[in-house]
């Protein structure tokens, strides 16, 4: 240290030393306040160091409880879904046995029908083969008797038509092929012995030709006198359906069509027949709005001419005491001698009523007096409010 620097020292005045003090001392205190401030930051470093560890602690505690809770969920929904599923099966495999023992019965109950209606079948087609046989042997034997009958002459014939009708495609073709087998005779070459013989089933051949054509024109003849006959009946049936359409007064052609007339209802919501004629349903079309217009006008008119019949009639007035449009020599009428008595009533009963009299006007100083009482008991008026 120099001598001007310990000069310096010595010479400080004490203010100086005083500040120097002073800021020693705040340095001192701020030493302190930044130790303590560090300890406490280090403190709670510390604090959030150890939450944070617990925090992940927590976490990864947290993540295997929940990973462990999910595969007890799963385990626990699994054992509930087997659980259904057995109950399902059970019942599944119950109603199957109920079902396969109803399906065993049921086909049990089948065969034994079936197998009924097989016998009761077969008894008929057996049943139906011998009669067919019979009446063909019956009607070969006729012919060659000789004594042919055209088909459906008799009762027998149509019993036969109806029988037919009822028949099924396979017995009317199982029929068929027996006709066919009896008809058609198989050729016997062998008792062909020379041109004789030739000649002979030459000849038999011819007949058996003949008698099948002669059967086929009368069936044919039956076939257009049975249509002719349908034709002629369903034309009469029509004319007694227009007959009959006429006398419910409908079209000739309602009840000949393939269905029903439609029923005419009163109204779409009453199931009820409309029996009004056709004038009664064509008068509701005619009018209209003008037709209610004009019954409205009418009704209007009629009131207003009731009310005018219904008026009090006034007298026309007098001119100078005479009645207006009357000459000099006409006698009176009764309407004004009427209203003359009238009138001199009136003048008796009214009564002459003088005009009030004006009241006088007032003076000016009586009316300068007036203001002036009026001004002063404003001005008290005031007075008293304030």
């Amino acid at each position: 240290m120099s001598d001007e620097e310990e000069y310096s020292e010595e010479v400080k005045p004490d203010f100086v030393r005083r500040q120097e003090k002073k800021m020693s001392e705040l340095d001192e205190q701020l030493n302190v306040y930044i130790d303590e401030w560090r300890k406490q930051k280090s403190k709670e470093e510390d604090e959030l160091k150890a939450l944070k560890e617990r925090q992940i602690k927590r976490r990864a505690l947290r993540g295997q409880q929940e990973i462990a809770l999910n595969e007890r969920k799963k385990r626990e929904e699994l054992e509930r879904q087997k659980a259904i599923e057995e109950v399902k099966k059970k019942e599944a495999e119950e109603k199957r046995k109920k079902v396969e023992e109803a399906e065993k019965l049921r086909q049990l109950i089948i065969k034994a029908e079936q197998e009924k209606r097989r016998k009761m079948e077969d008894e008929r087609k057996k049943r139906a083969h011998e009669e067919q046989l019979k009446r063909l042997r019956e009607a070969e034997s006729r012919k060659q008797l000789g004594g042919r009958q055209g088909y459906g002459s008799s009762a027998q014939g149509s019993e036969g038509a109806a029988e037919a009708l009822s028949k099924t495609k396979e017995q009317l073709a199982e029929e068929k092929a027996i006709c066919l087998s009896i008809r058609i005779k198989p050729l016997n070459l062998d008792e062909i012995n020379g041109r004789d013989g030739l000649k002979r089933k030459a000849d038999t051949m011819w007949t058996q030709i003949v008698t099948l054509e002669t059967e086929r024109y009368d069936l044919e003849e039956r076939n257009k006198r049975q249509d002719y006959d349908l034709k002629e009946l369903k034309e009469r049936q029509k004319q007694q359906l227009r007959q009959k359409a006429l006398k419910l007064g409908l079209n000739p052609e309602a009840l000949t069509g393939k269905y029903p007339p439609k029923i005419r209802l009163a109204s779409k919501f009453e199931r009820r027949v409309d029996t009004r004629s056709y004038e009664e349903r064509k008068s509701l079309f005619e009018g209209g709005n003008l037709k209610i217009i004009q019954e409205a006008n009418e009704k209007l008119w009629q009131d207003r001419m009731d009310e005018f019949k219904k008026r009090p009639k006034s007298r026309l007035p007098k001119w100078f005491g005479e009645r207006p449009g009357k000459k000099k020599n006409d006698p009176p009428t009764p309407d004004e001698e009427e209203g003359a008595a009238a009138g001199g009533a009136e003048e008796e009963i009214e009564t002459f009523q003088p005009e009030p009299e004006p009241e006088p006007e007032p003076e000016p100083e009586e009316v300068e007096e007036e203001e002036e009482e009026e001004e002063e008991e404003e001005e008290e008026e005031e007075e008293e409010e304030e």
